[in-house]
């Protein structure tokens, strides 16, 4: 059996500036807090906490004098709690995430209702919506918005920085087809993060030349997700957050086997899941 490794895998640049930040603050002033995960994997924030790096989901529930906000960034609203609390927050959102926020808030500022791509669950998808003035949404389904009677005919669309282009890039045709959108005036942004991008097209290139793909990645992690969804469309793919979830009937007569990784997951963790994959060997 051959493994072979996806180029550019391990942590982003985005997270690889937050989680840099947050262990200078944790050296620096001892034991900090951080708003909801700084980012969506578990071995990560396991190592962080050893630390001294905690997570609050609440700003009630901050203990100290600083929180920490994660990559993904906040909402306006967020921000102002933390103001009044009269916490100084440090703010870690990736770059790319705060080029979305700024499209979101040029697209109310002109008079546009924002449509993001993406998932509404997603605290990087409340930030962006948190910027529009209440007049924004995001889904993925074009169905559901085609249901919609009243929506604006001055329209933003956006997405979500960790979504696979190919069906931002469908969404948007769906919607410029259908009747309910004829004559509505249509501002498209790409969004999404450029090491995202290259990471997908990495993975699928991997995927062609390998029987079986690992994706390294947080099972919470959206851009891990999606790195299943693309792989799975070429070859058998599993979504493993450490080497102890690999199962060793997935490997069985498989003779080349591609291991890449979301965005939030280290080298280390990656190494371990080589090292687990060759002892099965």
């Amino acid at each position: 059996m051959q493994i072979k490794l996806a180029e550019g895998i391990g942590f982003c640049l985005g997270v690889r500036r937050a989680v840099d930040i947050v262990e200078r603050v944790a050296a620096e002033r001892g034991n900090v807090e951080t708003l909801g995960a700084i980012v969506h994997n578990q071995p990560v924030l396991r190592k962080l906490a050893k630390k001294g790096v905690s997570v609050v989901k609440d700003i009630a529930d901050v203990k100290g004098k600083v929180v920490i906000t994660s990559s993904h960034g906040v909402s306006p609203e967020v921000a102002e709690d933390i103001k009044k609390k009269e916490i100084e927050p440090i703010d870690t959102t990736c770059p790319f995430v705060k080029r979305a926020q700024i499209t979101a808030e040029r697209f109310a500022k002109d008079g546009f209702f924002t449509i993001v791509y993406g998932d509404a669950a997603h605290p990087e998808v409340k930030g962006i919506l948190g910027r529009t003035n209440g007049k924004g949404i995001a889904t993925t389904d074009v169905e559901s918005l085609l249901k919609t009677e009243s929506l604006p005919r001055r329209l933003g669309i956006l997405s979500q920085t960790t979504q696979i282009p190919d069906s931002f890039a469908e969404f948007i045709k769906k919607l410029l087809v259908s009747p309910l959108f004829k004559d509505a005036e249509l501002r498209v942004a790409d969004t999404i993060c450029h090491d995202i991008r290259q990471r997908q097209i990495n993975s699928l290139e991997l995927a062609k030349e390998c029987d079986l793909v690992l994706v390294v990645g947080g099972h919470t992690s959206a851009n891990s997700r999606h790195l299943v969804e693309l792989c799975s469309t070429v070859t058998p793919t599993y979504l493993v957050e450490t080497a102890d979830e690999i199962r060793p009937e997935w490997l069985e007569g498989k003779d080349y086997i591609g291991v890449t990784s979301g965005a939030s997951t280290d080298e280390s963790t990656i190494d371990e899941v080589v090292a687990r994959l060759n002892e099965l060997t």
